[in-house]
C-alpha cells in the first residue's frame, strides 16, 4: 500500500514539476505572493525543479527513504504560504476562482505533508528513533 501511495505521490509530483516547466508556468506565477523577494518566474522553474527531482528520488530504491519523506514534507510546508496568498489575494489559478474554493484548497496541503510522511515510512522512523533515545 505504501509503495502504490509513493508512486501516487511521485507522479503526483513529477506532473505538478512538468506543469511548472512547460504548460502551465503562467498559472503557477499567479500563486507566487507579492511579498516574495525573488521573481515569479524563478519561483516557478526552481520549485518545477525541485518538484521533478523530489519524485524522482521517491521512486529510487534507497535506505534514505524516510529523509527523502520528511524533504518532500519540508517542500510541501514551503509552498503553503503561496497557498495561502492566494486565497488571501483573491487570486485566481487553478480554477480556484471563489473564496470558497481556494479556501478548500488550503486543507489539502497538511494531508500532502501527511502522505509523504506517511509512504516513505518516515514518520515511522522518527518516532522509532524517538523510543529508542528514551532510558529504560
Amino acid at each position: 500500500m505504501r509503495l502504490v501511495a509513493r508512486v501516487l505521490l511521485a507522479g503526483f509530483l513529477g506532473f505538478a514539476g512538468l506543469s511548472h516547466l512547460f504548460w502551465a508556468r503562467d498559472t503557477f506565477q499567479a500563486q507566487v505572493p507579492d511579498w516574495l523577494p525573488l521573481g515569479a518566474d524563478f519561483v516557478v522553474l526552481a520549485s518545477g525543479v525541485v518538484e521533478v527531482a523530489l519524485a524522482v528520488a521517491l521512486l529510487v530504491p534507497t535506505r534514505h527513504r524516510p529523509l527523502i519523506g520528511w524533504v518532500v514534507a519540508a517542500f510541501f510546508l514551503a509552498v503553503f504560504p503561496g497557498n495561502i496568498a492566494q486565497y488571501v489575494e483573491g487570486n485566481d489559478a487553478f480554477g480556484l476562482d471563489t473564496d470558497g474554493a481556494r479556501l478548500t484548497r488550503l486543507f489539502f496541503q497538511p494531508l500532502l505533508i501527511a502522505w509523504a510522511l506517511w509512504c516513505t515510512g518516515a514518520w515511522g522512523w522518527f518516532r522509532e528513533r524517538r523510543a529508542s533515545r528514551r532510558p529504560a
